[in-house]
């Protein structure tokens, strides 16, 4: 074989094999792992948490409001309205605003700002109530009853506009918070004058409200945990889908 041909031959060589390394896949050496494509965690509805946490709150100050057995002391709220009232519907209203909810974040985030500053009046290292207690009885004077009216006419304020614009989303939902306007007139109206009758209606109106929240509540658990479909009875009409 001449020296030429060898050549040639060998070139030919080279050039199948450049061939085939341009074809062959290329091996990665990164110690990078691959990006893997992104999962969408799907959040649980928190009203049934919001809603559950509120019912329970005003059941126990509406049951207090009426001195069940004698009992007139309300300092034993304090746990539920701080642990459960006010956490609860904080974390109800911080997951509805995720939820793209403004209505239910906002609702579930002011009544647990409520409940927890209606706690810590009655919390004795607030030093709120000592604020206003004589020094001489060891008793809050008459100045403490109109100061927690002043308190509760400001949440009637609120709790008005909520009921606006509650008109156009179920008739459970508006009743509750019709009932909690009630509930906060009548007993801003009993801190002012001291009839003893307006707390016990104040009282009869927060039973009614817990009652409606916990049925609202319920019925959005129920809806997702069992096959039981509690009636909210929508104010506005769902247009169908075509």
């Amino acid at each position: 074989m001449s020296p030429s041909a060898s050549i040639a031959e060998t070139c030919d060589l080279e050039a199948q094999q450049c061939k085939q390394d341009v074809h062959r896949p290329a091996v990665t050496t990164s110690l990078m792992a691959t990006p893997a494509e992104p999962r969408h965690r799907q959040l649980a509805d928190p009203s049934p948490l919001g809603l559950l946490a509120f019912a329970q709150a005003l059941f126990l100050i509406s049951l207090f409001g009426v001195s069940p057995k004698g009992v007139t002391v309300p300092n034993v709220l304090i746990s539920s309205l701080i642990a459960y009232g006010g956490l609860g519907q904080t974390i109800a209203g911080i997951f509805a605003f995720i939820h793209g909810n403004t209505f239910g974040a906002t609702v579930f985030c002011t009544y647990a700002g409520f409940q927890l500053s209606y706690a810590l009046i009655y919390l004795p290292g607030s030093g709120i109530i000592a604020a206003y207690t004589d020094t001489v009885t060891g008793l809050p004077t008459a100045e403490f009853t109109q100061a927690i009216a002043l308190f509760i006419w400001a949440w009637f304020i609120v709790t008005m506009i909520f009921t606006v614009a509650a008109t156009r989303s179920n008739l459970i939902m508006l009743l509750v918070l019709v009932f909690t306007d009630l509930t906060l007139l009548f007993l801003a109206c009993q801190y002012h004058t001291g009839i003893a009758a307006l707390g016990t209606a104040a009282s009869a109106f927060g039973f009614v409200t817990a009652f409606l929240a916990y049925w609202a509540g319920a019925a959005a658990l129920w809806s997702v945990a069992t096959p039981i479909n509690v009636p909210m009875f929508p104010l506005v009409k769902q247009e169908k889908s075509a």
